[in-house]
């Protein structure tokens, strides 16, 4: 399994007229988390993307829990715990600073031909950097 935590203050633009973050929000923080992982991997969305390989959304779920609020800093930990096949899910968990569970959120993208819009499986070298951790 591979594991990933990236670290942020939420800022006052992401809440709500209560000062929690807006449920909207959510989802960008999952992607933060998604790509601030591929980057501790050794790899980009960028690097991807420039070989002609995108990566749409094919499936979002959020659990939420306990509302962040503003200035609060939060954990996004990112868990992928199956090596990807034409198919890659991020498992996302949000903390606050004291560690209470936030929300819990579920990715799911596909590897896409950007030429021909068709599914792929995902490159070997992407796969490789899986091999420590599976």
């Amino acid at each position: 399994m591979y594991k990933s935590s990236t670290s942020l203050r939420v800022r006052y633009a992401e809440t709500d007229q209560m000062g929690v973050v807006y449920y909207g929000n959510y989802p960008q923080f999952f992607e933060i988390g998604r790509v601030e992982a591929l980057r501790q991997l050794g790899t980009t969305y960028r690097s991807l993307e420039d070989r002609g390989i995108m990566l749409p959304v094919l499936k979002l779920e959020v659990k939420y829990i306990k509302g962040a609020t503003y200035d609060e800093e939060i954990t996004i930990t990112t868990l992928i715990d199956e090596i990807p096949g034409t198919r890659i899910t991020f498992k996302h968990e949000i903390h606050n600073a004291q560690g209470d569970l936030l929300t819990l959120g579920l990715v799911q993208l596909v590897f896409v031909d950007a030429e021909t819009r068709r599914p792929i499986k995902a490159p070997n070298d992407f796969l490789k950097l899986f091999k420590p951790f599976f």
